[in-house]
């Protein structure tokens, strides 16, 4: 029989410059990833698909912009203007509001305020980290992101870019360099 794992409040892995802890990831299961989250004010993940992962966001403090829905129509700018064929809209959640986004269908998250917002966010298969690791590289570079560098990168990780991410305003990361949310 296996042991199970607890993680004390602080404790997990810090994924450098993108404001998230991993609490449980590849190390201990095949089957997902659960990170604690600070997302930056003026943060926007962009909009974007995967083809086989599923994802849950939990909200625990601030509020944050929701899409979890097909647009009628993909515009490549503000997702927060998106509408479903049904009406659905882009919702602003506060603590304890979550999105759970099955494989194919477009997502996106944004912190609308002026302070950081925190999230738990659980994505299936476990691994996502890999993908996180390589994002808070290109987000610790002084200046805008590279577009194309993160567009690339997602490619490699089943994640189909449709809107860019952009990034929020900036705090310390450890060691000193900016860090934001992916």
């Amino acid at each position: 029989m296996t042991d199970g794992l607890v993680v004390p409040p602080g404790a997990g892995r810090t994924i450098g410059g993108t404001g998230m802890t991993l609490k449980v990831g590849v190390g201990q299961t095949e089957r997902w990833s659960l990170f604690e989250v600070e997302v930056a004010p003026g943060f926007d993940v962009g909009a974007h698909a995967h083809a086989e992962a599923e994802e849950l966001f939990y909200v625990l403090d601030g509020e944050l912009d929701l899409l979890a829905f097909e647009p009628s129509v993909r515009t490549a700018g503000d997702w927060q203007t998106w509408e479903s064929d049904s009406g659905r809209k882009v919702a602003r959640g506060g603590p304890g509001s979550l999105m759970f986004v099955p494989p194919g269908c477009p997502h996106a998250f944004a912190n609308p305020g002026l302070t950081a917002a925190r999230m738990l966010f659980l994505v299936a298969p476990a691994g996502h980290e890999e993908y996180l690791e390589g994002i808070g590289e290109l987000l610790v570079r002084q200046g805008p992101p590279d577009q194309d560098a993160i567009r690339e990168l997602r490619l490699r990780y089943d994640i189909q870019q449709i809107t860019p991410m952009v990034p929020g305003g900036l705090r310390a990361a450890p060691g000193g360099g900016p860090a934001n949310t992916p």
